[in-house]
């Protein structure tokens, strides 16, 4: 392989920083992963503690595999810990003036001049982050699927600015190093995924909303008439009601499109806290917070 990364930053060890980091760490590579502060940290190295333990249990890698991917990644709260990285991936809140200051920092921070600084934002046009560097050709959007371990698919996203070589790189990393497929999106609010996901998930929470069909009918209606393998409420609860709130609006701010406006009733649902798996309930209840 001509051009290969050995040193990968993650900014975020939730749900999908965890799960970048571990794809980079089983693929071989050198990771470094950011966190806000030592609680955060320690919690993220339990859940990718949890997630080997699961993979090893179910026979999907080796106690052995499993160590040296776990010894081959580091935590900090110090983005200076990033400065040698060749790639790094931010995997933070899906809020646009959060992720801005990341990537100043990054900027900053990370010292090679051919780095690659990556976003896994779900909506946010990658422009919005490439304008704050002093490298815009280098920015480029990494959209990663929950669960990143099992999913195959990355959305690449180019702004602008971004070059053909960043956007060769970036995708000979994900397809050659990561074994994973990668699909083309321009860059506008939601890509290809989001673009089509959310309208059907808001219209999934206005049908629970007016009344129209209970819960357990909506999910049974998608799974056994349509062959989907979640039902679009249960979805909501994995990809996290927050999240869905965040992309929603991203979206209605880019279009203006009343498809992909918020219901009252995922907003009161935000408000309340009850944001799905993460937090134990959502549309279902869950015995425990997943992870």
């Amino acid at each position: 392989m001509a051009d290969t990364f050995q040193r990968i930053g993650v900014v975020g060890s939730g749900l999908m920083g965890s799960g970048i980091t571990e794809v980079c760490a089983r693929a071989g590579l050198d990771v470094v992963v950011v966190e806000a502060s030592d609680e955060a940290a320690a919690h993220g190295r339990r859940r990718l503690e949890q997630s080997f333990s699961t993979g090893v249990r179910r026979q999907k890698l080796t106690q052995e595999e499993a160590d040296v991917a776990l010894e081959a990644i580091r935590y900090s709260t110090d983005y200076e810990e990033l400065s040698d990285r060749q790639l790094v991936v931010e995997a933070i809140t899906e809020d646009a003036a959060v992720k801005i200051g990341c990537f100043r920092t990054l900027d900053r921070v990370v010292s090679a001049e051919d780095a690659i600084f990556a976003s896994n934002t779900s909506s946010i046009p990658i422009m919005k982050l490439a304008t704050v560097t002093g490298r815009p050709e280098q920015v480029i959007g990494l959209h990663f699927f929950n669960p990143v371990p099992v999913l195959k698919l990355v959305e690449l996203v180019t702004s602008l600015m971004t070059s053909v070589d960043t956007s060769e790189r970036a995708a000979g990393f994900v397809t050659e190093q990561l074994g994973k497929r990668v699909i083309r999106s321009q860059d506008r609010a939601g890509f290809v995924v989001n673009a089509l996901l959310i309208p059907y998930l808001l219209s999934a929470v206005r049908m629970i909303e007016s009344g129209f069909a209970t819960r357990d009918d909506i999910d049974a209606g998608m799974v056994e008439g349509c062959a989907h393998p979640m039902g679009p409420l249960a979805l909501c609860d994995l990809i996290g009601l927050d999240t869905l709130q965040a992309v929603a609006e991203s979206l209605y701010e880019e279009f203006k499109e009343p498809l992909y406006s918020s219901p009252p009733l995922l907003s009161r649902m935000v408000e309340a806290g009850l944001l799905g798996r993460k937090t134990g309930r959502g549309f279902y209840e869950y015995s425990k917070p997943a992870g």
